[in-house]
């Protein structure tokens, strides 16, 4: 892999400051972002990116690779997780597996938007229709997970059975804060065109990458804190959280070649395959699988997942895409 790559990625501004909130709370500064912010910079990433997203998708319409990209991006959201539970099976109980693997079958706003980041560094373009794609793959991945739980909980008597409400866990699946927004926001870049992006122009594309940089600072430094976590995780699932993102790019740039996508929609197909949610998916995990520990999959998802991808992914990732002649 070239060291250029990395490099570049790492030079990345938003990237760097991911560094400097790790730093912060490595060198234990004072430095605090109050409360309120991140939640509205993640409310604003997801709006930014989703109503590009709709702009792009009427700008070039639906065509059969569009289909096609959109298909795959539910089959991967829905195959990640079952073939990621039974490799966590060999060491956890169902719970913990099923909540691990549901996090690991749904991505992460901020990678795809970092590898976004990548590309335009290196010049290389990639449709809009990807975002329609990301939102698609925030939802199956939970409804998957309830399902093992189900199949293969060790435990559930009757009183939870009864207690256990599908459209609970649907509306947590498709109308949680984060996937609503991205879905209204994509609608919304549909429905007004070109009209609609030239007014909001300078609001979601002018700031974007100085929202980003503040949202990835307050990201490092919450990573940082979950370190320490780790040290319950244990080798094999330090490992899982290392090489399974690994092989779930690798299935996706395959599944991309036989589609045959561009390059930048490829590494963006990959990314949304390799990364784990950290938000979506953990809230729905605490409701729905109480018996699972949170510590387990939010620390693997963001104190490891999350760097690995943005530092070493996804470079590595563009690499494998170049190998096999994307």
């Amino acid at each position: 892999m070239s060291s250029s790559l990395i490099l570049s990625n790492i030079l990345n501004p938003p990237v760097l400051f991911f560094f400097l909130g790790m730093l912060a709370i490595f060198l234990k500064s004072d430095l605090e972002i109050p409360q309120p912010l991140p939640k509205l910079f993640s409310l604003y990433l997801l709006l930014a990116i989703g109503f590009k997203g709709g702009y792009e998708i009427d700008e070039s319409g639906i065509n059969p690779e569009i289909a096609l990209t959109l298909l795959a991006a539910i089959f991967m959201a829905s195959v990640v997780p079952i073939y990621s539970f039974f490799v966590l099976r060999v060491k956890l109980d169902s719970y913990n597996a099923a909540a691990i693997a549901a996090t690991y079958g749904s991505i992460s706003a901020v990678t795809f938007i970092t590898a976004q980041s990548f590309l335009k560094i290196l010049n290389i373009p990639s449709g809009g229709h990807m975002v329609a794609a990301l939102a698609l793959m925030e939802s199956p991945a939970i409804i998957v997970g309830i399902v093992l739980v189900r199949l293969f909980g060790q435990s559930q008597d009757e009183k939870e059975k009864s207690e256990f409400s599908w459209g609970e866990v649907l509306r947590e699946a498709f109308l949680n804060g984060s996937v609503f927004l991205l879905v209204g926001s994509v609608i919304v870049g549909i429905l007004t065109g070109e009209k609609g992006w030239e007014k909001l122009h300078p609001f979601t594309q002018d700031i974007f990458y100085g929202v980003l940089a503040f949202f990835l600072l307050d990201m490092g430094m919450v990573a940082a804190r979950r370190i320490k976590d780790l040290s319950h995780t244990g080798s094999f699932l330090i490992a899982f959280s290392v090489f399974i993102p690994v092989a779930n790019a690798i299935f996706g740039i395959i599944l991309a070649k036989l589609i045959g996508i561009s390059a930048g929609n490829a590494l963006l197909f990959a990314v949304l395959c390799a990364s784990a949610s950290y938000i979506a998916v953990p809230a729905a995990m605490r409701m729905t699988v109480p018996q699972a520990n949170p510590s387990l999959y939010v620390s693997m998802a963001l104190a490891l997942t999350f760097p690995f991808n943005i530092i070493i992914g996804i470079p590595l990732y563009f690499n494998i895409i170049k190998l096999i002649g994307i």
